[in-house]
């Protein structure tokens, strides 16, 4: 499978702060063994999400993991700009990712459909963006491939 990170926040952008969460996703899917196809940060902001999501959608099959904006700060913004461009909102896996971790109340992340590619929104913090991954990433394949191929079978529940 692959797969794109996008770090959302303006420290990022501007060099203030350094991208531990984008990194700390990378190391996870690789070592999943998915392939990664892309790697970009963009400043916090309805416009600049939605934007950032729609160019890496853009003729792609796979997922996309968004890192940061998805608190209660007043630049917290990466829900809305998610919502801004996906076709259809895939509620069970939010809320799956927001019960690892009391915290997780606290998060407003969504996922959704942008075309072929699946999008989930994950906290700012190296250990949160893992774990809601981590909550996920065992139907996320399965989940990509339906966006192309609805023969994909359905797994079987232990």
């Amino acid at each position: 499978m692959q797969v794109k990170v996008l770090t959302v926040s303006d420290g990022v952008v501007h060099g203030t702060r350094e991208d531990r969460s984008g990194a700390a996703l990378v190391d996870r899917v690789e070592a999943e063994g998915w392939g990664l196809a892309g790697r970009e940060v963009c400043a916090d902001g309805v416009d600049e999400v939605a934007g950032a999501l729609a160019g890496l959608a853009r003729n792609f099959h796979g997922l996309i993991i968004t890192t940061g904006g998805t608190g209660f700060g007043p630049r917290d913004l990466t829900p809305e700009g998610t919502r801004a461009v996906i076709d259809r909102e895939a509620p069970g896996l939010a809320e799956a990712m927001r019960l690892v971790n009391p915290l997780g109340r606290l998060s407003r992340g969504i996922a959704g459909t942008i075309g072929a590619a699946l999008v989930v929104n994950t906290p700012g913090s190296s250990a949160g963006c893992i774990e809601c991954l981590e909550a996920v990433i065992d139907v996320v394949p399965h989940a990509v491939r339906l966006l192309v191929d609805n023969a994909d079978p359905h797994p079987v529940a232990d």
